[in-house]
């Protein structure tokens, strides 16, 4: 994926391996996070009634003894959050993963009806996943020709080239390497280097003196002893602490997410050789010559990190390297071996790091591994059994709306330029917005499928996907091309592209059902193509131009009245506390706090102008308005483990669920339409507030 795109909703952790992901990674794995069961979700509807409750709203899930300005979140879901449990197997819980789950049952479905086709590829995918009696017969012979020529490294000189075909096989390396877009150049793919390496998700991890981290630290190198000794290693827990030990020296020289997430200080074009005499001690030649991107520039996203890496590899042992490496490998293909890897790759990256006490029914991450494998070859027929053709139209119909009104929003604008206005204009009349499924599909004849072999089968998929990538250098830009697949419960924006992307699964109730209220389905899904609608014109997205291209095009007077108001937000999302001495980073979520709020704002005009000059009714005695807050509420329903909440907070470009919802302070027709009291918790006087768009 490219780092030009930017998510709806974080990646769950739930079934990552121990491996840090990096964006590209996130984009091929399933994304899930967040309503309580929906009644009637599961079969077609029968009428032209909602699904949820009278007007498509949820009802019973309020907590009405809660005032609206004290705790909008609460008021909207405080009794879905008293009544509702988490799965055992989830790391959080609520809309999305409601729909997530939806959308596995319908894949599920799906592919079992492949399985009993002897030709069908994802049907033997799908059956080779779950057949867990012949993975357990192998052992470790499937992976054991790769572990052998790990441990066969003898020299720094060949580490270069085993690494590359790590990264080849999906398996982490202490620096990354990948296709994507040139930012400044968008119509051209290029090579970008990154920093990587490390085997939790942050660098607080290794560095903070937390002492719910410290315990984290301490279960991971539990983790790294237990591997290498189920693998017949000896020494194992000194080579687990070596280990522990490099990693945490990659933590100290990596950029912070902060940092990484400035679009104009990860863009660090230079030659592999400027790169090499940059970063010695790393072998940047061989490793893009046998990852098969042999090209001569490269753009370098964190150059400090990326050197400061290349010389811990120069100085540390060849042990240690090939020792990281054997672990990745084992923790990576842990679902294709043998059951006791298996369980503890999850005791650490699902329990330890999540808090999640079970670990998924097998199926779920067969439907998981066939749908990333093989992706369009299941899409296609999702798409064709679950996304009728009126739903897209209706979706489309929304989306222009929610465009025309961003549109004339620009122009009531009082702190940009007129110059500004009008490229923003042209920006905006550059758009591509991607409605359900892709306008084609990938061909999958030459990736190797085979019946009772799901470590091969995995092993090729990945190697598949990765020549893919490199495939695309010197070819036009796939502008086809989707970063998620149509069953995911998620949308994106892409800055490069300069489009914004919802798949199939997402348009469904809460979000959008076409027989509820318009109030409820433009604070839901209208809002949320506002979001992704708004990123193209955040701190970063303003920094691309109509054609994708990073350069800037505002005047310098925009920029500072932009920042003023934008570190107003940054303070006000850094006061919330989730958990006791852990606070939301202001600067880290930044961007989708502002597309929240740009969000609401854009779809409130569209509802509005949607009502044709007309008074909206009142339904169950809530307003118009009052049902367009509250189905934002809505899609926001969550409940966290606490595990995953404290990486969240780390980790995650988003705020937690309730600080989400509670943007709503910031806005005047909220203050209008709940009439919250000034002395409630989250009442701002019109001077705090901050209203950008």
């Amino acid at each position: 994926m490219s780092k030009t795109l930017f998510l709806l909703l974080a990646a769950s952790a739930l079934t990552v391996p121990a491996i840090a992901q990096t964006p590209k990674e996130i984009a091929k794995k399933p994304v899930g996070a967040a309503v309580g069961p929906v009644k009637g979700q599961q079969a077609a509807l029968a009428s032209d009634k909602p699904q949820i409750g009278s007007f498509g709203f949820d009802e019973a899930g309020m907590d009405k003894s809660v005032a609206p300005g004290d705790d909008f979140y609460a008021y909207g879901n405080g009794t879905w959050g008293k009544t509702t449990e988490i799965p055992a197997d989830k790391s959080n819980y609520g809309s999305f993963e409601v729909l997530g789950d939806l959308s596995d049952q319908r894949t599920h479905d799906i592919l079992e009806t492949a399985k009993g086709d002897p030709s069908s590829k994802i049907g033997i995918a799908y059956a080779t996943y779950l057949d867990t009696n012949t993975i357990e017969s192998k052992g470790l012979t499937p992976i054991q020709p790769w572990l052998d020529k790990i441990k066969g490294l003898k020299t720094k000189a060949g580490y270069a080239a085993l690494a590359a075909d790590a990264s080849r096989h999906g398996i982490g390396t202490p620096i990354d390497t990948g296709v994507g877009q040139d930012s400044k150049n968008p119509d051209v793919y290029v090579v970008e280097v990154s920093q990587s390496g490390l085997g939790m998700p942050d660098r607080d991890y290794y560095l903070s003196t937390d002492p719910k981290l410290a315990q984290t630290k301490a279960a991971y190198l539990t983790h790294l002893t237990r591997v290498l000794t189920l693998a017949g290693e000896q020494d194992a827990a000194a080579r687990a602490q070596a280990i522990v030990d490099f990693e945490t020296a990659i933590a100290k020289v990596s950029w912070t997410r902060i940092d990484r997430r400035d679009a104009d200080k990860t863009y660090n074009k230079m030659t592999v050789a400027q790169l090499t005499q940059s970063a010695p001690g790393f072998d940047f030649v061989t490793v893009l010559r046998e990852q098969k991107t042999p090209v001569d520039t490269v753009i370098v996203s964190e150059p400090s990190a990326v050197s400061g890496i290349a010389k811990l590899i120069a100085d540390a042992p060849i042990g240690v390297l090939r020792d990281q490496l054997l672990v990745r490998s084992i923790d990576g293909y842990a679902s294709v071996l043998p059951r006791a890897f298996d369980q503890e790759q999850f005791a650490f990256a699902g329990t330890a790091l999540s808090g999640v006490p079970q670990q998924q029914d097998r199926w779920k991450r067969a439907v998981a591994f066939t749908s990333g494998a093989l992706t369009d070859d299941v899409g296609k027929l999702y798409v064709a059994k679950y996304f009728p053709p009126e739903t897209k139209a209706a979706a489309d119909r929304l989306v222009k709306n929610i465009i025309a009104a961003m549109d004339a929003r620009i122009d009531k604008l009082t702190w940009m330029a007129p110059e500004t206005k009008v490229k923003a204009h042209a920006k905006l009349a550059a758009f591509t917005p991607k409605i359900g499924y892709p306008s084609r599909w990938n061909d999958y004849s030459s990736l190797e499928i085979t019946a009772g072999d799901a470590f091969g089968n995995r092993w090729r998929s990945s190697e598949w996907h990765s020549d893919y990538e490199a495939n695309k250098l010197g070819k036009p830009i796939y502008r086809w091309e989707w970063g998620m697949t149509p069953m995911t419960i998620n949308a994106y924006a892409n800055f490069g592209m300069v489009e914004i992307v919802f798949p199939a699964a997402i348009l469904q109730p809460p979000f959008f059902d076409p027989h509820a209220d318009p109030a409820v389905n433009y604070g839901g899904i209208g809002a949320v193509i506002g979001h992704e609608l708004s990123h193209h014109f955040d701190d970063q997205g303003a920094k691309y131009d109509l054609h994708g291209r990073l350069t800037n095009w505002w005047t310098d007077q925009d920029v500072s009245n932009f920042k003023a108001m934008t570190g107003k937000l940054v303070a006000e999302y850094d006061q919330y506390e989730p958990l006791p001495g852990m606070h939301v980073k202001g600067a880290l979520t930044l961007g989708e706090n502002m597309a929240d709020l740009a969000g609401l704002t854009i779809a409130y005009d569209a509802y509005h102008k949607s009502l044709n000059g007309k008074a909206a009714p009142v339904i169950d005695g809530f307003t118009g308005d009052q049902r367009f807050y509250l189905g934002w509420a809505q899609v926001w329903r969550r409940n966290y483990r606490e595990a995953n909440l404290r990486q969240r907070l780390l980790t995650d470009p988003h705020s937690p669920s309730p600080q989400r919802t509670d943007i709503v302070r910031n806005l005047a027709p909220w203050y209008d339409a709940f009439k919250p009291a000034p002395g409630t918790k989250l009442y701002l006087t019109p001077e705090q507030r901050v209203l950008v768009w």
